[in-house]
């Protein structure tokens, strides 16, 4: 594994512990899981910043204003909390998060499964009889 796909393997990781701490976040309203949500934040924002500086801080103001819009729901937080969901990408996080914000239902379709039939299984294939 090169350099650049375990960065990109860290990020993604980081990215889902970010994720999954504002849902606990939204679930717990604990100070402790904002606190963690702000320190996962300030991880990421500080990526390949050697020299301590603080340009990119997309992360940290965004988690402060999901943090608020969570603890302190109004017509503003509700417009915060749907961005954010319009952003995540996994469904089951996006329906987790919805419930524990009581966004109501989001426009994602659940997951339908239709069962295999067991007489399709050997489509396609000649019969033994013929061999």
């Amino acid at each position: 594994m090169s350099t650049e796909d375990a960065g990109t393997e860290w990020f993604a990781g980081t990215l889902r512990a970010w994720h999954l701490a504002l849902l606990r976040y939204a679930v717990t309203q604990d100070n402790a899981d904002r606190l963690a949500v702000l320190r996962i934040a300030r991880e990421i924002d500080g990526l390949d910043r050697q020299d301590g500086s603080t340009g990119f801080e997309f992360f940290r103001r965004t988690s402060a204003e999901l943090c608020a819009a969570i603890l302190q729901p109004n017509e503003c937080a509700a417009v915060v909390l749907q961005q954010h969901l319009v952003r995540l990408d996994d469904d089951r996080l996006k329906r987790a998060f919805a419930a524990a914000i009581d966004a109501g239902p989001t426009n994602v379709p659940p997951v339908n499964r239709a069962a295999r039939r067991r007489n399709e299984l050997w489509k396609g294939l000649s019969a033994r009889s013929n061999h």
